[in-house]
């Protein structure tokens, strides 16, 4: 069985061990392997496709590997509670807030009625060893699940998270996606689950809400995996990282940095310390591996050379220096006997050498840039004046009343807390959502390109998910254009992934597929709406250093603390909604 629980430990403790996944003929996970005790905060990181979402889900026992154990010891040996925040909610859309909570602090009321059952227990048979061993175990799990201070740790976890003011009869099917999202994940909070699984916890969270999800995962007590996007959070949050990238580093070369983690296996690369530290060291360990790839290369051509040149020593075409028939004959076997030596002694340093040569180190996908399509575009001609113009905008219940002027070249980096019309702004400017009240004044020779929070592939042809990534791309951007700008133009889908189905794409490659689309035709006014929602944190960086750079005008919304730390163009702020 590939996930079970073992018996008591004085915390829960998760070991993976061994653990491949594939479908169809894609390997997504090879020999993965790694333990995380009470206490500690994993963070999950990797390529877009490397299989963060895929491990998530066998540790929750949803996958069944092909290969590979979970086990997951928690205290008293009872079976492990395992909260995992995914794409679907842990509650029904037909139920209210109120039922969803209710059913959230179950576990919790349920210890609580444990005790009580325990106390009576022992009140009636005082001596009973039986008897003061269950209320001692049942007093040990309602003081670590606070059993005593519920109502106020849900009050404190809906404020928290930005719910507070959620009408408690509403059915979370009338709730907004952000909102939902944000239920689901006090729902997990609330529930304390023996091991927690968030998968993206922070792409609905303002910087309030994150800055409770930090707090509370802080004094966490039980293991937590994180597969995050999100470089702040992972800074300030995670004890230690997991890389689960498909060509890791070498463990050769890691050794130096890892130090003495010893929870690296095949599959993944363990790392104690902070996103921004695994940055320097992911960098230093490649330009080693480089640099002892080159190494290697040179000596077993350095080798090769040296066997084909030892096959003959001595003056070559000379007679032996004797003109007697013996010396000729004993000089002509001392030669022979020093050729066989130096050929026996370079051809089994080559042999060595290339049994333990270190494998090549992969090409990375790269991205392009923003303009990979078209590297010459120009600014528009126009460019001294406005591009865009938003007058008095307003869409009743999702944005208020806002204005802004767009330059043709100009940057603009859109904020707010949840619920304040970032992403209904984007969706105005981009002509997909009608305003209530207000206009949008849009220069006759510029387009709009959006790329949306929500991934949308259209399928004119009705292929369904079994259309590949190629035949989308070429679907969407049109067969001409598709011929002149392939999609290996932007370093954005790996060639390999070309010929996959769309439907076993990971939402970030979903993501990656829609960038490209727009960018095969570069807008004048690119529209980016969350873009560090589900890509991988290393085009993320590039796609944020592309921006400066882009010849047309660039507007993103975003929550991302990380961006909004280091962006240097103009910033528009909308209000608490």
């Amino acid at each position: 069985m590939s996930l079970s629980s073992a018996g008591s430990t004085a915390a829960t403790h998760v070991r993976v061990d061994g653990v491949s996944v594939s479908f169809g003929e894609r390997r997504v996970l090879t020999n993965v392997s790694f333990t995380i005790s009470g206490g500690e905060r994993l963070g999950l990181i990797g390529e877009n496709g490397s299989g963060k979402s895929t491990l998530l889900q066998v540790i929750a026992g949803l996958i069944e590997p092909d290969a590979g154990t979970v086990q997951i010891s928690v205290p008293g040996g009872h079976d492990a509670r395992l909260g995992l925040l995914h794409q679907e909610p842990p509650f029904a859309p037909t139920a209210t807030v109120t039922e969803a909570l209710n059913d959230a602090v179950a576990p919790v009321l349920a210890a609580a009625a444990a005790l009580d059952r325990a106390a009576d227990a022992m009140t009636a048979a005082p001596t009973d060893k039986t008897a003061i061993q269950t209320y001692a175990d049942a007093l040990e799990k309602a003081e670590r699940l606070s059993v005593w201070d519920i109502d106020a740790h849900v009050e404190e976890t809906l404020a928290g998270l930005g719910l507070a003011s959620l009408p408690r009869n509403r059915r979370t099917a009338q709730l907004s996606g952000g909102q939902r999202a944000r239920l689901a994940l006090a729902w997990l909070l609330l529930s304390h689950p023996d091991l927690l699984l968030l998968d993206e916890p922070t792409n609905h969270l303002d910087d309030a809400a994150t800055e409770h999800l930090c707090s509370s995962l802080a004094a966490w007590n039980d293991p937590v995996l994180i597969a995050s996007h999100d470089r702040a959070f992972l800074d300030e949050t995670v004890t230690g990282l997991a890389d689960l990238d498909p060509a890791p580093i070498p463990q050769m070369l890691g050794k130096q940095l890892l130090g003495d983690d010893t929870g690296s296996g095949i599959g993944v690369t363990r790392f104690t310390g902070s996103y921004t530290e695994f940055k320097q060291y992911r960098a230093d360990a490649r330009a080693r591996w480089i640099n002892q790839f080159q190494t290697e290369q040179a000596e077993l051509k350095r080798l090769s050379a040296s066997l084909h040149e030892s096959h003959s020593v001595g003056h070559q075409g000379r007679k032996p220096r004797t003109e007697a028939g013996m010396a000729k004959k004993f000089y002509a076997d001392r030669n022979a006997k020093v050729v066989s030596r130096r050929v026996n002694d370079a051809r089994s340093k080559l042999e060595d050498l290339r049994a333990r040569q270190i494998r090549k180190p992969p090409k990375d996908l790269t991205f392009k840039g923003l303009t990979a399509a078209a590297p010459d575009a120009k600014a528009p001609s126009a460019n001294s004046g406005a591009i865009l113009v938003a007058t008095n905008v307003f869409v009743a219940g999702r944005l208020p009343t806002t204005s802004i002027t767009v330059g043709a070249r100009q940057k603009w980096l859109i904020t707010g807390p949840n619920g304040s019309g970032k992403s209904t702004l984007l969706q105005v400017l981009g002509g997909n959502l009608e305003p209530t009240s207000g206009s949008i004044t849009l220069a006759s020779w510029a387009r709009t390109g959006l790329l949306a929070q929500e991934v949308s592939l259209p399928d004119p042809n009705h292929r369904g998910p079994s259309r590949t990534v190629r035949q989308a791309y070429n679907e969407l951007v049109g067969p001409e254009l598709a011929e002149r700008v392939p999609l290996s133009t932007f370093g954005l889908i790996a060639g390999r992934d070309e010929n996959r189905q769309i439907g076993v794409l990971s939402v970030g490659q979903q993501r990656r597929l829609a960038l490209a689309t727009i960018l095969a035709d570069p807008p004048e006014i690119l529209l980016l709406d969350e873009p560090t929602n589900h890509l991988s944190l290393a085009l993320v960086t590039e796609l944020e250093a592309a921006i400066p750079d882009y010849p047309g005008a660039v507007l993103i919304a975003s929550h991302d603390r990380w961006l909004r730390r280091h962006w240097t163009g103009d910033l528009l702020e909308l209000g608490a909604p």
